[in-house]
């Protein structure tokens, strides 16, 4: 759990990678319990940044899969894929590498990260920060020759998170201020001009690090403001079979959405709407009512014609939302929906259309998946460290297509947005003290 993160942090390595991450990033992922050390953000929906040990019993292969049905884990009211159904790929066949880096030993400094996808297909390399390193360094990668073209410096020392990966442009994220809010920046190179240029937004209230901020298709930022937050039941959380707290069906959060102009820091604008988790497709907006516990309904507003529909996900009775992404006529819902005899874990990621019918529900036992390549139909990365069935698979929303790609989980994760088709996944290396991270293909 998030329950004393900090003192998590201390305790996962003498030498933490880098020790400048903020809190409230750490905070901004959700109540769900960190299972890896996390150097990047998942594109999409902002995913937590940490730095804490992997769960390492969960990683085992020998141990045949947890019954959920003999735990009394519900079944969700969809049709239901477990693991199992998964096919294993078979690389050149199903999928191909693009390309691949690895970092030997991330217990003992910081490294070099894929953190996205451009949209003439380079690949975001970013380096550090590191000892002796005081700013991360950024190179746009060919992932066809490994060839850098290393940008200007850029002297930020906050985390960082790419919303804008375009041909012309490229936009990251950052923070800077106190440990509960912080002052939003956005970092914008000019692909041609070849310069880096920071905005903030006076007017623009105080946010919770850059949890969910993302640019819409009319080339706006939007960006969650802090509402209400969910708090425990009056004498705390409920103890799960398996020792922690138990926050299933918590109570969740909600924001104020604003947006803004990332070339005027005078252009902002209260959008008058109180959103949990945002994600855009080309043509509609989708939010739920709140995040980081119970969703309420899925909300969609058509750009073009401004109509709004909305629908009950039935996500189930405890069911926490974690992730939210939206591609096509498709919403992605990465869930935490309890604990049950024997610390078998209800996790699951849902997959509707935007109408609200229900596509389908993979379900596990310590599963977390989310949106990661928004185009075309969109994929679904998963990462699983249930017994007998540890790896990374992906979801193919085009296809309906469940492909198990690896039987590896990596105690690092880093991740980033990917073009139509591609994905990012983490290996181990060294013991688990690195990593080897991958860009694939999915082949048509």
């Amino acid at each position: 759990m998030v329950n004393d993160l900090a003192d998590l942090l201390r305790e996962s390595a003498a030498s933490a990678p880098d020790d400048r991450l903020d809190t409230d990033t750490l905070l901004a992922g959700g109540r769900r319990r960190v299972r890896r050390r996390r150097l990047g953000v998942v594109g999409g929906t902002a995913l937590a940044t940490a730095a804490v040990v992997a769960a390492t019993s969960l990683l085992g292969a020998e141990s045949p899969p947890p019954d959920l049905v003999a735990a009394g884990v519900p079944a969700p009211d969809a049709p239901t894929l477990r693991l199992a159904d998964a096919v294993a790929a078979t690389e050149g066949e199903d999928y191909r590498i693009l390309a691949s880096h690895t970092n030997e030993n991330l217990n003992r400094d910081n490294g070099q990260y894929f953190d996205g996808v451009t949209d003439d297909g380079r690949l975001l390399f970013r380096d550090g920060p590191r000892l002796g390193q005081r700013f991360p360094r950024f190179a746009l990668q060919d992932p066809a020759t490994g060839e850098k073209d290393w940008l200007p410096d850029l002297e930020v020392e906050a985390q960082t998170s790419a919303v804008e990966l375009g041909t012309d442009r490229l936009v990251l994220l950052s923070g800077r201020g106190g440990m509960e809010t912080t002052t939003l920046v956005a970092h914008s190179f000019d692909r041609t001009a070849r310069e880096w240029t920071s905005t903030t937004w006076p007017d623009l209230p105080r946010v919770d690090a850059w949890f969910g901020a993302q640019v819409g298709p009319d080339g706006r930022l939007y960006v969650p403001v802090p509402a209400t937050q969910g708090q425990p039941p009056e004498g705390g959380w409920p103890t799960s079979p398996d020792g922690d707290a138990e926050d299933a069906d918590a109570e969740g959060d909600t924001y104020r959405l604003w947006s803004v102009s990332l070339t005027d820091p005078a252009d902002v604008r209260d959008e008058e709407l109180t959103v949990g988790s945002l994600a855009f497709t080309d043509d509609t907006m989708v939010w739920t009512d709140s995040t980081n516990g119970a969703a309420g309904q899925v909300h969609v507003r058509d750009l073009a014609t401004g109509k709004e529909s909305a629908f009950d996900p039935r996500s189930g009775e405890r069911c926490n939302l974690l992730s939210f992404g939206a591609a096509g006529d498709k919403v992605v819902m990465g869930q935490y929906c309890g604990t049950y005899d024997g610390g078998v874990r209800d996790d699951r990621v849902q997959v509707l259309d935007t109408d609200g019918d229900q596509v389908t529900t993979l379900q596990g036992s310590g599963v977390e998946g989310s949106l990661t390549s928004v185009g075309g139909e969109g994929i679904v990365t998963i990462t699983s460290y249930e017994r007998g069935g540890a790896g990374t698979y992906v979801y193919d929303l085009g296809t309906n297509e469940l492909l198990r790609i690896s039987d590896e989980v990596s105690s690092w994760a880093t991740s980033g947005p990917t073009l139509d088709g591609q994905f990012l996944w983490n290996t181990p290396e060294n013991g688990n003290a690195g990593m080897t991270q991958h860009l694939g293909q999915l082949v048509d």
